[in-house]
């Protein structure tokens, strides 16, 4: 609507798409808003999808509440390359390794890292990728990772290489701020881009839109499923079509052991002709929180550990091993022309949505008072990437390591926190420093007895250390080393 539309066309247009489908309350305090409120109304408005959307989604998946159905029965452990090849596959990576590095130096890879959340629950007030991780220098998790990147480009000989940044609308300025301030941490500012993905708004368990304030909607972000569409709508990947990118390396903020541009994933991708892979690790034991690989009647697809039925968590194979133990840790290869082809009509891309059951502040539109719940009262709605494996050809499953590759930083304290990720950063630092042939102290309960960290613009991998190395550090119990 142009600028010259007047507070009551406006309040009529939005009355006749509300409405019909009864979200009509939303506008309850429009008389009483101020010009600067009414146009954040309006705002939030905006990003919704369309009306007929907005009915669908709450007919389905909040009034009904029916999750999908999955034939248990059927649910087998989905095939995977392992981490380590064996001697029949030891040609196959090698060629995969060849093949990576090219398309890395051909810029035909970029990076892809999903920021949009808060850090709030590690107790810090801005964006998670502004968290400092490291456990020497406290570097934030985007300089590692701006990092990871700058030390791939030098390793291989390449130019820039372009690193996509999916925020959202309650990060999306600070993050950039935060970026410009430390001058992209040594990158090109045009060979980074943020683009914000998209809301849905919570909902009462009858279906009626919340609303956070008088002025504006009970929004969050719609999951990293979100990512698939949010490229589209932002024109990411026609930027990414123009800059000759063909495939996608997409990883999440909270992970800094994740190796950002990865070769041999890149390669055996590739080579697969694969339009999603993904990168697995084994279960710490049969319930850890993560999804499960699996394959249904030919289909690769991933089964939420709270959906996997105890029965078959707990089952083994006939050599005691477990039988689901492939976990998922949200790493993939994603072929751009997969997503182009999946958003091309967007009323037709529908990624399954996945319901919640939060405690929301709201306005009751009643009694107009601000409401603080003491136990769950909203349905948020969020997709999953994960739901497009199916959906994708050639569906490939590398093996990673844990101890290489995935520590996340989710908590304060406890499972997952900054202590365990910080221990496990310096943990690989010192294994791969043993690999090159530096001793180590260790205590008795085999810990590394220093704190070591290495710089990504150094050595982003151990072979790349071993070759780099050229003194041999003296590292004392206790001391903290830091490699650059």
């Amino acid at each position: 609507m142009n600028q010259a539309t007047t507070p009551n066309q406006m309040f009529e247009y939005w009355q006749q798409k509300l409405v019909p489908i009864g979200q009509e309350h939303v506008l309850t305090f429009w008389p009483a808003l101020t010009e600067a409120q009414r146009i954040d109304l309006i705002s939030d408005l905006q990003q919704l999808p369309s009306p007929a959307a907005i009915h669908e989604l709450v007919q389905q998946n909040v009034i009904k509440c029916e999750p999908p159905r999955i034939e248990m029965d059927k649910l087998q452990p989905a095939p995977y390359y392992p981490a380590s090849p064996g001697i029949d596959q030891a040609g196959l990576y090698a060629d995969a390794v060849k093949l990576g590095v090219r398309l890395i130096q051909e810029g035909k890879v970029a990076a892809l890292c999903v920021a949009g959340g808060q850090g709030t629950r590690l107790g810090f007030s801005g964006p998670k990728g502004v968290f400092p991780i490291s456990p020497v220098e406290n570097k934030p998790l985007f300089q590692l990772f701006a990092e990871y990147i700058r030390g791939t480009e030098l390793r291989y000989g390449t130019g820039p290489i372009h690193w996509f940044i999916m925020t959202s609308p309650a990060n999306d300025m600070e993050t950039r701020q935060f970026f410009a301030k430390e001058k992209f941490f040594g990158l090109r500012s045009s060979q980074v881009r943020f683009f914000t993905q998209g809301v849905m708004p919570a909902f009462s368990p009858d279906g009626k839109i919340l609303l956070a304030d008088r002025n504006h909607l009970a929004l969050s972000p719609d999951g990293h499923g979100g990512t698939l569409l949010a490229l589209r709508r932002t024109g990411s990947l026609e930027e990414m079509a123009e800059a000759g990118i063909e495939q996608i390396s997409y990883f999440q903020v909270d992970n800094p052991l994740v190796h950002c541009i990865d070769p041999l994933f890149i390669g055996l991708h590739a080579m697969k002709k694969s339009q999603m892979s993904s990168k697995m690790l084994e279960k710490v034991d049969d319930f850890e929180r993560v999804g499960n690989f699996t394959m249904i009647d030919g289909k690769v697809m991933v089964v939420e550990y709270s959906d996997l039925p105890k029965e078959l968590a707990v089952t083994r194979n006939p050599d005691g091993s477990r039988k689901f133990n492939a976990g998922s840790i949200a790493i993939h290869m994603i072929s751009r022309q997969f997503v182009e082809d999946l958003t091309a009509d967007e009323a037709r891309f529908k990624l399954p949505w996945h319901r919640a059951h939060k405690k929301v502040p709201c306005i009751n539109v009643n009694s107009r008072e601000l409401v603080e719940p003491s136990e769950p009262n909203a349905i948020k709605l969020e997709t999953f990437i994960f739901d497009a494996i199916p959906m994708a050809q050639n569906p490939l499953i590398l093996q990673t390591l844990r101890e290489e590759e995935f520590s996340p930083v989710k908590n304060a304290t406890g499972a997952d926190s900054v202590d365990t990720s910080r221990r496990d950063q310096s943990s690989r630092a010192a294994r791969w420093l043993e690999q090159a042939g530096v001793k180590v102290p260790r205590k008795p309960g085999g810990e590394p007895d220093a704190t070591i960290e290495i710089s990504p613009l150094f050595a982003v991998d151990a072979e790349q250390l071993r070759e780099k190395l050229r003194t041999m550090p003296e590292i004392k119990p206790g001391m903290q080393v830091y490699i650059k």
